[in-house]
């Protein structure tokens, strides 16, 4: 089987592919020819993993699916959510995110937070949905080189370390994408 996976994230499409068996073929964004940004207009993380996966349905003709990942944190009232990648700014540097964050949540005693991931799998005419949460905190400073990110200043429930400071293969155990993309995966192989 071959599928589109609707993101031009390289860390993202490195994460995904270390969960997804050999007989599925995983084909980035560009290997399809789509150079431009898909459209994430909606309101909710579901919404946006639905819209980019209908968005390359539509436009390129493969079957696909795509995701849309939010850290929400609970003394920000789920902020940053779907602006997540571009709190800081449209640049959409990590760094700038994650100081951002630290910053407003810097007299805050709460650092609870979840990353979410939804997955929308656009196949056969048909969109289902595959959600992935990870509770944790929000560490006080930045910690850790590997990840991507939020990585570096988030650590899941019952880790010392951040996301930046765990393997890659205990992180895809734990976390949100992890989570989804198993639910993913079990739904393709029964097809």
């Amino acid at each position: 089987m071959k599928i589109v996976f609707a993101t031009n994230n390289p860390n993202k499409l490195k994460e995904v592919q270390s969960l997804i068996p050999k007989k599925i073929q995983l084909l980035s964004l560009e290997a399809i020819g789509c150079t431009e940004d898909v459209p994430e207009t909606q309101s909710t993380i579901e919404g946006n993993a639905k819209q980019k996966a209908d968005y390359i349905k539509t436009h390129y003709g493969y079957d696909c699916f795509a995701d849309d990942t939010g850290l929400e944190v609970e003394a920000l009232h789920g902020e940053p959510g779907i602006y997540s990648a571009r709190y800081a700014g449209k640049q959409r540097d990590a760094n700038d995110n994650m100081d951002k964050l630290l910053n407003n949540l810097e007299d805050k005693p709460n650092r609870n937070a979840q990353f979410k991931t939804v997955i929308a799998l656009h196949l056969s005419g048909k969109t289902k949905t595959f959600t992935g949460i990870c509770k944790g905190a929000i560490t006080t400073a930045k910690r850790g080189k590997d990840g991507f990110g939020y990585d570096p200043i988030f650590k899941a429930e019952g880790f010392d370390q951040t996301f930046a400071e765990i393997s890659l293969a205990e992180k895809n155990e734990v976390g949100h994408r992890g989570k989804a993309v198993r639910q993913l995966v079990a739904y393709l192989t029964k097809l």
